[in-house]
């Protein structure tokens, strides 16, 4: 029988919601509860939006901030080596492949919070010793390390926005200029780190020091947002309020042992490359895209300090168009969504194809991202003023962006509950293709020039850009031969049926109760979780 004060709490519609499980009283939240992440109000959503995106915004700043300063580090350490000078930045990528296959299974068990803050210490610390660097090779391990621990926004902050908003349509705005962000952070990197390291290329890692400290408060007051682990802690304060030990939160039904984290939680996104299709297939082509975008970190200057004479500060600001690019993205992308929304609204067909919703983004950047290659590599010459290799940019960040935005709320919105793994297989992916692919840059260009270099990763850009269209066409067969996907759709009709009953119950029992419609948790779900647990 159900503890008294669980009972209570369990006929009020606006509060607590329980569901008994054998001899376990398993604890949800009910409809309108306000500790419930989607039910907060817009100041704190807002700050939440805000923090995230400044800590992503420290992530991607430092992935790039050694692009300025590259000249001055080759000048003290005696490098000459052109390959050994890529690896400040292809390092800290590496970084970037193996933090989130740590950070984003771990943030779907012991919540967002733990996997934030860890990253941003560690980032500060690594971003100091980088400045205090005695040697080349301590450089490079620093960078590593640094990068390691800046995969933690990159790996977290995109389920933290699926967690506050359980609206596809606001929660894909908010991607849309959280992922501005991520594009922007590097862009805005070499100019500042140009400029700085006249004065000495320590600057350019104390700068990215600085800006990380600017963000101090909005990681001390970020809140817990993953809606498990919420329940967990009040599932621990109601036994210890209560004296009922068999109050549980889901999670609390889960292993938690270490055979269950390195068996199931970490490995999860590596067999989502290898078993899901849309994942693989969307990994590949992200990865191509990011690495050529780290690509361009090598051909700008070799195009405008070598080509047309500028200075690292002034070589730096040529990469702003991009960014600009990057905000226009955003822009089509918002008015996207209320066009959809519209036709939505008036019952057109194609709306109601699930696809439609975010693909079509990704059919119009991809040509574009191939365009804007041709138009650099065919217009960098002497003969040739600047700017015009420079505007390229605009419509490079256009297509990147809309690649991206396209894409990444694509698997978020087909893997819902397991979308920080998708995204963490996403993220080592397309950090290990920006960490290898820019090695071979200069050789590349050396040896073909720079019109032909771009033109080769431009007909491989053109290769990869059906499979967004091919998603539109056979995406929903995808899904439906989806383990994980499947697994999903079971989940929620469990949760539905289980609410039906719970509300049954309730009416039975006070019939004059007011119930909406809410998430539970049912023993058929739970128990259909853990026969799954070693495949999901």
């Amino acid at each position: 029988m159900i503890h008294e004060a669980v009972q209570e709490r369990y006929h009020n519609p606006s509060s607590y919601q329980f569901r008994r499980i054998a001899s376990k009283t398993v604890v949800s939240f009910g409809p309108d509860d306000p500790e419930n992440p989607v039910n907060w109000g817009k100041g704190k959503k807002f700050f939440i939006l805000a923090s995230g995106m400044m800590q992503v915004l420290n992530s991607t700043i430092g992935s790039s901030i050694p692009s300025g300063a590259i000249e001055y580090i080759a000048k003290d350490f005696n490098v000459t080596d052109q390959e050994k000078l890529v690896l400040p930045i292809s390092l800290f990528l590496v970084g970037y492949v193996l933090g989130p296959l740590l950070y984003g299974p771990l943030s779907e068990q012991f919540g967002r919070r733990p996997p934030v803050v860890i990253g941003y210490v560690l980032f500060c610390i690594f971003s100091m010793a980088c400045a205090l660097a005695p040697s080349m090779p301590a450089l490079l391990v620093f960078r590593l390390l640094n990068g390691m621990a800046a995969a933690a926004p990159i790996a977290v902050v995109s389920g933290v926005y699926a967690d506050i908003n359980n609206d596809p349509t606001k929660r894909g705005r908010t991607m849309a200029w959280y992922m501005a962000c991520t594009a922007v952070g590097p862009i805005i990197s070499p100019f500042m780190s140009g400029f700085i390291s006249k004065v000495s290329w320590r600057w350019a890692f104390w700068l990215s020091l600085i800006i990380a400290g600017a963000s101090f408060p909005c990681v001390v007051f970020f809140p817990e947002t993953y809606a498990p682990v919420l329940l967990q802690r009040r599932a621990r304060k109601l036994r210890k309020e209560t004296g009922n030990k068999g109050i549980v939160a889901p999670l609390d039904l889960i292993p938690h042992d270490l055979r269950a984290t390195v068996t199931v939680t970490l490995t999860r996104p590596l067999r989502m490359i290898i078993k899901e299709y849309m994942v693989s297939l969307t990994c590949f082509y992200l990865a191509l895209a990011y690495a050529i975008f780290y690509l361009y970190f090598q051909a700008y200057p070799l195009i405008f300090e070598g080509i047309y004479g500028m200075s690292p500060g002034i070589a730096g600001l040529t990469y702003l168009p991009i960014a600009v690019g990057c905000f226009l993205a955003c822009g089509i992308f918002i008015w996207y969504d209320g066009y959809l929304a519209r036709a939505k609204a008036r019952g057109a067909a194609w709306a109601q194809n699930e696809d439609y919703r975010r693909l079509p983004l990704a059919c119009i950047g991809g040509p574009l991202y191939v365009v804007s290659l041709f138009w650099l590599g065919w217009t960098a010459s002497p003969n040739i003023h600047w700017a015009v290799p420079m505007t390229s940019g605009v419509i490079f960040g256009l297509a990147y962006e809309l690649i991206f935005m396209a894409m990444l709320n694509y698997l978020s919105d087909a893997y819902e509950t397991f979308a920080n793994s998708a995204q963490s297989a996403s993220s080592c992916c397309r950090s290990l293709f920006g960490a290898v692919l820019p090695l071979a840059a200069k050789p590349m260009f050396n040896r073909v020039g720079i019109d032909w270099g771009c033109s080769i990763i431009a007909f491989i850009s053109l290769g990869v850009s059906i499979i967004p269209f091919a998603f539109i066409y056979f995406g929903k067969q995808i899904r439906q031969n989806s383990k994980m996907c499947q697994h999903l759709q079971i989940l929620k009709e469990e949760e539905r049926r289980a609410w039906e009953e719970a509300a049954a119950y309730q009416s039975t029992v006070h019939p004059t109760a007011d119930v909406e419609k809410g998430p539970s948790v049912s023993e058929d779900a739970v128990t259909r979780n853990n026969v799954d647990k070693e495949t999901v």
